[in-house]
């Protein structure tokens, strides 16, 4: 490989699937600059090191990957670094070498850390290099302290997942759930806000499940304390935290809302269908009277509590009348915000070896049908909203001159105009006209602050 200045490397970074992925993507980019200098690109041409951080959560996932290591093949004559990482690297690893042996790193979502290692033992051997075990926590005691631009980030505080569903991959490729310890996380969140961070979104797969080790002690912090402590930390104005499992949302964690008036009255919680039946057959561990209990609980303290959800349609054995009870949830809930898909059957989970698979043009049917829904309870949340008074955090310019895009509590997108803004300011408006996807909003004059 041809060698080049450290100073002036390139590193493209291409990412797909979730928050926790895209919090992964950033942490390569912070450890391959403080170790080899690379310099993030959005152009994959003039990139000496491309990445792909994968998710296997979707169908096909794994074929996606090959396609897009094919259309960067030829890049590998002018010396071009290639590596996968993520989900989809931790379920195939040999496999993605053996099939594209032109690719040079292949890494977990445990072991991005080794990344300047891998790639130093690849220039020393001459042949492709991988790592995609499972060394727990170790990942955060060897990143550098995050580098942020903007009012707000993520903040992952566990790893893994111990639930089981029968349809996901996530324990199998991340590993069981581990909680990074307390202090660590707090001591991360304090590095952000000394950056300008106003707002940070805790991550996790079932990030309620959080319980960390404090300090030197026996003791556990669970995910209410550890909300607690981050809201007084000085400059954190807001918190938000996903993803949560309805099995982990403890009194606690509800009487949280009550405390904690820096946490958003926005809650994504995966209902991911309405019918008891399929939900025991997924082994969600709850019923949907059970998962409508909480959110009533959370909205008799909030009652302006926004709610996101997942679904999956066309679960092996799903009825019609299963699908109903999805679509009555729906109406029920009363959903901001959702996340819907057809059922992707994932190799060496119990649901894939069902028999009673869905057909194709069912699923797809089933899930015009519910985005309908789910987009017409979309717009009438935002259309509610008309008329209120709200903060909202300024985090980006808008495409009109004078524009702003923040986010209210709600996770509305929030367009204002005003010249004199820039990010990180909390600004005071009227919400005064709702779209399918964002909010107008009109700045009142008595409360501005940065």
């Amino acid at each position: 490989m041809t060698a080049k200045n450290p100073e002036t490397r390139k590193l493209y970074i291409r990412t797909f699937g979730c928050q926790m992925n895209e919090y992964d993507s950033d942490k390569m980019a912070d450890v391959l600059g403080a170790a080899q200098g690379y310099e993030p690109t959005q152009d994959v041409d003039e990139a000496d090191l491309i990445l792909f951080n994968t998710c296997s959560v979707r169908e096909k996932a794994q074929e996606k990957v090959f396609s897009d290591l094919g259309r960067v093949q030829h890049l590998k004559a002018k010396g071009v670094l290639i590596g996968v990482g993520g989900c989809v690297a931790s379920q195939e690893g040999a496999e993605i070498i053996k099939r594209a042996p032109y690719v040079d790193v292949v890494f977990g979502p445990q072991t991005l850390h080794r990344l300047p290692d891998l790639l130093a033992e690849r220039e020393r051997k001459q042949r492709p290099q991988g790592d995609i075990s499972f060394p727990e926590i170790e990942k955060f005691d060897h990143l550098p302290p995050a580098k942020v631009e903007g009012a707000t980030a993520f903040v992952s505080i566990m790893e893994g997942c111990s639930k089981y569903c029968s349809y996901c991959v996530v324990p199998y490729t991340r590993g069981e759930e581990v909680s990074r310890p307390f202090d660590d996380v707090l001591v991360e969140v304090a590095g952000l806000a000394a950056q300008g961070v106003k707002e940070i979104t805790l991550l996790g797969q079932n990030v309620n499940a959080y319980r960390g080790k404090m300090g030197g002690t026996a003791d556990i912090a669970d995910f209410a304390l550890l909300l607690e402590y981050g809201a007084d930390m000085p400059g954190i104005e807001r918190i938000r935290y996903v993803t949560s499992h309805p099995n982990e949302f403890t009194q606690r964690l509800i009487d949280a809302y009550e405390k904690i008036p820096k946490l958003v009255s926005h809650l994504h919680l995966p209902v991911q269908h309405g019918s008891d039946r399929i939900l025991m057959a997924m082994k969600r561990g709850y019923t949907a009277m059970e998962y409508k209990s909480t959110i009533r609980k959370l909205r008799a303290i909030r009652p302006d509590m926004s709610l996101s959800s997942d679904f999956i349609v066309g679960f092996p054995g799903e009825t019609e009348e299963d699908f109903h009870d999805t679509l009555r949830i729906v109406e029920e809930v009363g959903y901001a915000q959702a996340f819907s898909f057809k059922y992707s059957p994932r190799l060496g989970t119990p649901a894939a070896e069902r028999p009673d698979q869905i057909a194709e043009e069912v699923k797809s049917e089933r899930l015009h049908r519910l985005q309908a829904l789910l987009a017409q309870k979309s717009l009438a949340f935002n259309a509610g909203t008309v008329g209120r008074r709200c903060d909202i955090l300024i985090e980006r310019r808008g495409r009109q001159a004078g524009q702003w895009i923040g986010k209210s509590p709600w996770l509305q997108s929030v367009v204002v105009t005003d010249p004199a803004l820039q990010v990180g300011d909390i600004v005071d408006v009227e919400l005064v006209n709702a779209g399918p996807n964002s909010v107008e909003g009109r700045l009142l004059p008595m409360k501005t602050a940065a």
